[in-house]
């Protein structure tokens, strides 16, 4: 019959109980971090979704707001004899409001440009 022995454990008992020790601490630890991670990711997948939905929100409110596209305007003629007399009235009207042009002086010059 073999002996059992009293007391403290044996070398083996040692190395075993602080086999188990150490097991359990690594797993436990490599759970927590594990679970931390899985909570890091779901926070950065909710920021990213909520910016996603923000961004959304701005070009839809940009592009309410935004000008109707404008059509290209045609290209200018060549100013007609028309428009430079248009052109010498507003100057004349111009002179007339400013008051270097009197009531008369500006008839008289209208008139003239006129004929």
């Amino acid at each position: 019959m073999p002996l059992r022995r009293v007391g403290r454990p044996g070398l083996i008992g040692l190395a075993a109980r602080t086999a188990v020790v150490a097991g359990t601490a690594s797993a436990v630890q490599g759970g927590a971090a594990r679970r931390q991670q899985e909570r890091a990711q779901q926070q950065q997948y909710e920021a990213a979704a909520q910016q996603a939905q923000i961004d959304a929100a701005a070009q839809q409110a940009a592009a309410q707001y935004a000008p109707a596209p404008v059509a290209p305007t045609p290209p200018v003629a060549a100013p007609s004899p028309g428009d430079d007399m248009i052109a010498k009235l507003q100057q004349l009207s111009g002179l007339h409001d400013a008051g270097v042009l009197s009531d008369d002086e500006f008839a008289a010059a209208k008139q003239k440009l006129l004929s």
